[in-house]
Formats: C-alpha cells, sequence, structure tokens
C-alpha cells in the first residue's frame, strides 16, 4: 500500500463552478514532492487544504479539518477508465493522494494510517460529487453516474503532520470496530436515506455536520426505514 502521486491545485477561472469568484482549485496535478501536510483549521476561516500549495476556492462546500485530505485509488480510477474510455491521470478526480494497493471505499470512519515517516491521518467521511467535478471532467450526467457506483474516495482529518512524497508507504495502524465504511456513509447521505441512523455508529469519527444530518432526519422519520 502506498501513494501513487501527491496532487496540488492552483486557482484557475472557469465557467462550470458554483464557488465565489468563479474559481475551482479542482485541477489537481502531481508534485515530487516532499509535501507538507497538516491540519487547515476550520472550513470558513482556516487554510482550506491540509496540502501546502494547494487551493480549496469553495470554501461552502469543500476543506477544512475533516476534508483536509482526499484520496482516490488508482484501481477506482482504472475501473473509470475502463467505463469511460479514456485516460485519467491521477488528480484528475480532485484527489490530493492516489494511492495503490488499498481498498478505500471499505476503509471505515475512524480508520488511521500512518503515510510515510511522520504523518497520521484519520478517515473522516466521503466525498460527495458536485457540479465542479462534473465539469472537470466533461461527461454528462456525470454526477449522476459517479453516485450510483458508489467509489467515492476518502476524506481524511490529520492527526499529526507531516511531509509526504509519491512512493511513501501507507500502513493501516487503526481499524475502527464499526460497519460505517466510506462506501456505507456515502450511500447513507446519497441514495439510501434510511442507513442515515447506523452512520452513528461511527461516534465522534463521524463529522459534526454529519451527526446534525442524522439528528434531523431522526427527528423526521425516527430510526427505523425512513425516506428513500
Amino acid at each position: 500500500m502506498h501513494l501513487i502521486s501527491v496532487n496540488v491545485g492552483r486557482a484557475e477561472a472557469v465557467d462550470y463552478t458554483d464557488a465565489e469568484g468563479g474559481v475551482t482549485g479542482h485541477g489537481k496535478r502531481p508534485v515530487p514532492g516532499p509535501v507538507r501536510v497538516f491540519a487547515p483549521g476550520p472550513r470558513a476561516t482556516g487554510l482550506g487544504s491540509g496540502l501546502e500549495g494547494d487551493a480549496v476556492c469553495d470554501r461552502r462546500h469543500h476543506g477544512g479539518d475533516h476534508q483536509a485530505v482526499y484520496a482516490y485509488a488508482r484501481e477506482d480510477l482504472d475501473h473509470w477508465e475502463a467505463e469511460l474510455g479514456r485516460e485519467l491521470p491521477g488528480g484528475i478526480f480532485g484527489e490530493n493522494f492516489t494511492t495503490s494497493g488499498i481498498d478505500l471505499n471499505d476503509a471505515r470512519l475512524g480508520d488511521r494510517w500512518r503515510v510515510g515517516p511522520d504523518l497520521l491521518l484519520e478517515v473522516a467521511s466521503a466525498r460527495i460529487p458536485c457540479r465542479t467535478f462534473q465539469g472537470v471532467l466533461g461527461e454528462s450526467a456525470w454526477v449522476r453516474r459517479f453516485t450510483q457506483a458508489a467509489r467515492p474516495g476518502a476524506y481524511l482529518r490529520v492527526v499529526e503532520e507531516g511531509s509526504v512524497s509519491p512512493g511513501d508507504a501507507i500502513e493501516v495502524v487503526h481499524r475502527a470496530d464499526h460497519e460505517v465504511t466510506v462506501e456505507f456513509w456515502f450511500r447513507a447521505f446519497t441514495t439510501e436515506r434510511a442507513l442515515l441512523p447506523r452512520t452513528l455508529a461511527a461516534g465522534p469519527a463521524m463529522e459534526p455536520q454529519g451527526h446534525e444530518t442524522v439528528r434531523r432526519y431522526v427527528e423526521k422519520y425516527g430510526t427505523g426505514a425512513g425516506a428513500k
């Protein structure tokens, strides 16, 4: 299990984003490293990305401590290459880390990874696709297609900061004891809302915004089968 690439993006003006100023940092490119990775602070007032030199432009929906790093597996990119019939280089999904050898969608919220010698990360949630993502790829109905496939990749928070480079090893140093994988969380918050109460099993590993979404759901529907 290792990093294939470490990817950062600069703010670019585009015509397909709702971000303030019409700019996005989604178009990530591999860099040689080492790249410092740190906890960026709150979404609205912090630094946005957890990677030095990386831009997060839409602070309403992206960035902050609970989305400090976005990781996507080369194996899942290969799946989409076959589906779309086109080359998908590392970083094109907006991921900071392109990984190999680890099933990100099976990772559980609260799992901890040692990346390289110093960096310690914790799995926090899954990526929800947006219009900017669809615009970057230029694929029609991409948000729906990505959502239905449930291969979202993982957002991670920084527990101990450090520097990383392509080729660094990834070691799972803690495996959480519950059922809330990245895929499970993604389905609960997108296509299978009746699963939402079960995501509470992740405890404090789930970000406060997620807890609030579940609270409102349970208040309306209870803890049994609710809205589809």
